[in-house]
C-alpha cells in the first residue's frame, strides 16, 4: 500500500468532481495540533520527536482495532527515499518542509489520499483533508472526525482561553486553516487578478501559489486561505471562505464571458496555439507547460476545445513535476532530460484523450 502512494500520480483531489470544479480545483482543511508536555518540533530533541511518532502510530492502531479508522495507514518518512518524499509533495500530501529532513517524522494516509496527517512538521500533527472542487464543508466534517479520533487517544495541548496551542501564533485558537485552489485565467488575462486578489487581505484572507507560502501562482492557479484562527469558530472560518470563493467564481465567470464577447478570435488563437504546442513539442520546461496547460483548460471549459477531459490540468500538476518524471524514469534526470520526458508525457496524455 505504501508503494502505491508514491508510484501512482492520480489522487482524489484531481478527480474534477465536486461543486464549481471548472474553477475550483480543490478544497483543503488543515488542523494544527500538538501533544501536551512535549516541546514543539522545532525545539524538540530527536528522542522527543520519536516519542511523538510512536504515540501517534499507536493511537492510529488502537483506533483501527476499534474499527473507527481502519483505512488510515501509518508511514515512517525515514523509510522513504528522498525522491519518494518529493512525489508526496507534488501530490500535496505533505509539505516541502516535511520532506526536507525525514528523521523523526511520520505520515498517516487514508487509502484514497483524501486524508493526510503530517507528524512533526511545524506542529506535532497537521491533519489535512483534501477534496476536489468546492467542498470545504465536507473537508471540514472529515477533518473534524479524524481530529476526534486522535483526540480520544492523545492529550492535545489546549488552553481554555486561547484554544489549541500551536508553534506559530497565527494558528492559535482553532488551529484551522482552510483553503481553495482556484484556476483564474480570465481574471489574469483581463488584468483584474491583482486588484481582486489584493483586496482579500482586507477581509482576513491570504493568497499564495500552488504549493503554499512562498510559491508563485504558476499556471494561473491561486490558493486562497484564511489568515486568522483565534477568536473565530471553525464554522465561521469555513463559511467566510465559501463566500469569498463564490465571489471569485462569479468574477472569473464574468471575465470569461468578457473574453468571449470582446476578444473571441484572440482567445481562440491563444487556446489553439497552446494545444498545438503541447501536442507537438519535443522539449518543454515546467513553467511553459503550466502556462500552456492553463490556456488549454480554459479552452476546454469554454467549449473551444472538445474531446479532452478538463481533468487533464489537474493530473498534469503532478505528472509533469520533476520528482514524478524521475520516478517514472526510475533514475535521476538532468533538467534537459526532464524537459524532453515532460513533452513526451504530455503528448501521450493528450493522444489518449483525443
Amino acid at each position: 500500500m505504501r508503494d502505491r502512494f508514491v508510484n501512482q500520480a492520480l489522487t482524489k483531489w484531481m478527480e474534477g468532481t465536486g461543486k464549481e470544479s471548472e474553477i475550483v480545483i480543490s478544497s483543503r482543511v488543515r488542523l494544527a495540533r500538538n501533544l501536551c508536555d512535549i516541546p514543539f518540533p522545532n525545539v524538540a530533541t530527536a528522542e522527543q520527536a520519536k516519542a511523538v511518532v510512536s504515540q501517534v502510530e499507536r493511537a492510529i492502531k488502537d483506533a483501527a482495532v476499534e474499527q473507527t479508522s481502519g483505512d488510515l495507514i501509518f508511514v515512517n518518512l525515514e523509510e522513504l527515499a528522498p525522491l519518494d518524499r518529493l512525489v508526496l509533495v507534488d501530490k500535496h500530501l505533505i509539505s516541502p518542509q516535511h520532506a526536507e529532513e525525514a528523521a523523526g517524522k511520520g505520515l498517516i494516509l487514508r487509502a484514497d489520499e483524501a486524508v493526510s496527517v503530517l507528524i512533526n512538521e511545524e506542529d506535532h500533527l497537521r491533519i489535512q483533508c483534501l477534496f476536489p472542487g468546492l467542498q470545504l464543508e465536507e473537508a471540514w466534517e472529515l477533518a473534524s472526525r479524524i481530529d476526534d479520533i486522535l483526540e480520544s487517544k492523545l492529550d492535545f495541548a489546549f488552553d481554555e482561553k486561547l484554544g489549541y496551542l500551536t508553534a506559530c501564533p497565527t494558528n492559535v485558537g482553532t488551529g484551522l486553516r482552510a483553503s481553495v485552489m482556484m484556476h483564474l485565467p480570465a481574471l489574469v488575462l483581463t488584468n483584474q487578478a491583482s486588484r481582486v486578489l489584493a483586496s482579500l487581505s482586507q477581509i482576513g484572507m491570504t493568497v499564495r501559489g500552488l504549493y503554499g507560502e512562498g510559491t508563485d501562482a504558476t499556471g494561473n492557479l491561486f490558493q486562497i486561505s484564511n489568515q486568522v484562527t483565534l477568536g473565530r469558530s471553525e464554522e465561521e472560518i469555513i463559511s467566510n471562505l465559501v463566500v469569498v470563493a463564490t465571489q471569485l467564481i462569479d468574477h472569473e465567470r464574468m471575465a470569461r464571458q468578457v473574453l468571449l464577447k470582446e476578444t473571441k478570435p484572440q482567445l481562440e488563437d491563444r487556446v489553439c496555439r497552446a494545444y498545438g504546442t503541447l501536442t507537438s513539442a519535443r522539449i518543454i520546461n515546467s513553467q511553459e507547460a503550466m502556462t500552456l496547460l492553463s490556456n488549454v483548460r480554459l479552452g476546454i471549459d469554454l467549449g473551444i476545445i472538445r474531446g479532452v477531459s478538463p481533468q487533464v490540468l489537474n493530473e498534469m500538476l503532478v505528472l509533469t513535476r520533476p520528482a514524478f518524471l524521475q520516478k517514472l524514469a526510475g533514475r535521476e534526470l538532468s533538467p534537459f532530460e526532464r524537459d524532453v520526458q515532460r513533452a513526451a508525457l504530455i503528448r501521450e496524455r493528450f493522444n489518449l484523450d483525443g
